[in-house]
């Protein structure tokens, strides 16, 4: 036997991915072991046993068991370090674990390996992505937090308020916005302690209290100027961003704040700094300014510290306020805008300390401008198509190819998407919930439905998962071919879709790196696997509950599909741990070394 470990590091997350000759019938799985440095090592666990089983009745609380004792049946494994913002190097232990005798468990062959977290996040000095940790696992936070509110609890009748003490919240709102989170508030408190730059906004939902509390005295200090969105869903009785309006407006002064929506929304959430009237760095991603934003969806941002970026954006913002301005009118102003020249074509933002990366800004005279290259990279995707993105549908070319992925046999396809709750889309005939493309899945429907979902979470995220509060999958990227020889992620606002690319103010990224498209990639495959875990233990009722296969199991093992090359679960083995090319390019000896001999 030859165990063999690869990682792929994420913002705070890492997929561990295994590899092996076909195993004999007494292999268990895999343990690991985690060695924080300068902390104290731990096994991580795993929520099924050999003994106990988990069903649709069984609690988020329920203890968890030790991987040594409870070995993952799979070749691979998603871990997110409690201690991940304060300690960056980890090592882990794989043990290929054996039973011994009916009841016990032995090890195997072991594998190390050493794991930088700074590898996503810092591996630019000009280029910061992050992502909200989202509520993801009603464990983590009941056990951190013991489910407690994430804003004053609202009564039947009353009305949201705009600003409230915000102290009691701080922990858990940087527990759950994580990274994108600070990004979001050093962007800020940078641009408010240095009073030479002055901050263009672009807001669609806008109700963080903090967050307009800072750009509020920005405005105050004569250094703002605002475009907001002004769609029905903002201007409604009961929208905190009615207050919002009229505290930036009576702050900076009319002639420094606009509201439109051009065709349909105005949806960018980006903030651009400048010294000067020069444009000099910039803030963009697909999290809105508000706590739904980031503290319950799943979504990413980044900050980008340079000059020609931050010049395109400007660009943007200084046509649409300008247009806001001149035209009183939204139509008008989508129309003016998706004829200039900073809505003609993808713009070339590359440099030093920067990834390879474009950005497109719409809306465009048509979805092709920025659409066709997303399609394209779809379409000649070699290895894999990873994706999370609000909705699949809208038109236009990219969602037909992502609604249709499970047709590529070629491809190892992973994604998810949330269909629009009665609340989102009166029209929609779907049940509300979390739709996950599978690798191969003839299938795809809604695996894990908000109504099966929330008896299982606790408030105040059991509103969210119903639908009741909109989408919380708002992550909108795709990434092709992660780990191949040409990996690409498209993020941004944009929707992907035909109409908000021809109808909405958005921006649409395209970034050629490796380590930024893994990054990306262990992100999409986390969130599904949560889902996917969810929607399995609501399929099995506690009379069948899912457990890990014990020793003598007479059913087919559980690694078979992992050697079998006509299965996906094969191509999965092979894309995490070797590579698209041990699988496609060479899938002879690739076939062979699966095969190997049994020991």
């Amino acid at each position: 036997m030859s165990l063999k470990v690869n990682s792929y590091v994420s913002d705070g997350s890492v997929l561990l991915a295994f590899d092996m000759p076909q195993p004999t019938d007494d292999f268990a799985g895999f343990a690991i072991e985690c060695f924080p440095k300068g902390g104290k090592p731990y096994f991580l666990q795993n929520r099924l046993s050999l003994t106990k089983g988990v069903s649709k009745s069984t609690k988020p609380t329920n203890p968890w068991t030790d991987s040594n004792k409870a070995p993952f049946q799979k070749f691979y494994w998603m871990h997110f370090p409690p201690t991940a913002e304060t300690i960056r190097q980890y090592d882990y232990e794989v043990t290929a674990m054996h039973y011994a005798g009916k009841t016990g468990l032995k090890a195997g062959e072991k594998q190390r390996i050493s794991v930088n977290f700074d590898e996503f996040c810092d591996q630019y000095k000009k280029f910061s992505p992050g992502f909200t940790r989202g509520y993801l696992s009603s464990q983590a936070y009941a056990d951190e937090f013991k489910n407690a509110l994430i804003r004053p609890d609202v009564k039947k009748g009353q009305k949201k308020l705009m600003l409230f003490d915000t102290k009691k919240f701080e922990k858990q709102w940087a527990w759950l916005g994580y990274t994108a989170r600070k990004l979001v508030f050093n962007f800020l408190n940078e641009c408010l302690k240095d009073k030479s730059i002055h901050v263009d906004l672009f807001a669609y939902d806008l109700d963080e209290p903090d967050f307009i509390r800072g750009i509020v005295e920005l405005g105050k200090e004569g250094r703002l100027r605002a475009f907001l969105d002004d769609a029905d869903l903002h201007t409604k009785k009961g929208a905190v961003e009615i207050d919002a309006h009229k505290a930036i407006l009576a702050a900076a002064g009319a002639h420094n704040v606009v509201q439109g929506h051009f065709k349909r929304f105005a949806h960018c959430k980006v903030m651009v700094a400048r010294r000067n009237g020069v444009p000099f760095k910039v803030f963009t991603g697909s999290a809105n300014f508000s706590i739904r934003g980031l503290y319950v969806q799943a979504n990413n941002c980044i900050v980008i510290d340079d000059p020609k970026t931050a010049k395109t954006y400007g660009a943007a913002f200084d046509e649409a306020f300008t247009q806001q301005q001149k035209l009183k009118s939204s139509a008008k102003v989508a129309t003016a805008f998706a004829k200039s020249p900073i809505a003609a074509k993808y713009v070339d933002c590359s440099g030093p300390d920067l990834p390879k990366f474009e950005v497109a800004l719409s809306p465009h005279t048509t979805e092709t401008v920025s659409l066709d290259v997303v399609a394209k990279a779809i379409k000649n995707a070699k290895s894999s198509v990873i994706f999370a993105v609000m909705q699949l549908g809208g038109s236009g070319t990219v969602l037909q190819q992502l609604g249709t992925l499970n047709q590529r046999k070629d491809l190892f396809a992973y994604g998810m998407t949330q269909n629009a709750s009665p609340a989102d889309d009166p029209k929609s005939k779907k049940p509300s919930g979390i739709t996950l493309f599978a690798p191969g899945s003839a299938q795809h429907g809604v695996f894990a439905a908000f109504a099966s979902l929330n008896k299982q979470v606790p408030p105040p995220f059991n509103t969210e998962y119903s639908g009741g509060m909109g989408q919380t999958i708002h992550n909108k990227f795709v990434v092709v071919d992660f780990n191949g020889d040409n990996p690409v992620v498209f993020t941004g606002s944009s929707n992907l879709a035909k109409g908000g690319e021809e109808a909405n103010g958005d921006s649409l990224l395209a970034i050629y790196d490796r380590n930024t498209a893994i990054g990306y990639a262990v992100e999409g495959i986390r969130l599904v696997d949560h889902y996917h875990f969810r929607m399995l233990q609501g399929q099995h009722p506690s009379s069948k509950p899912i457990t890990l296969q014990q020793a003598g199991d007479k059913a087919k093992k559980w690694w078979t599909p992992y050697y079998d090359p006509k299965d996906t679960k094969y191509t999965e083995r092979v894309l995490f741990a070797q590579g698209h090319h041990a699988a496609v390019a060479h899938g002879a000896s690739a076939a062979h070394h699966a095969a190997g001999k049994k020991k």
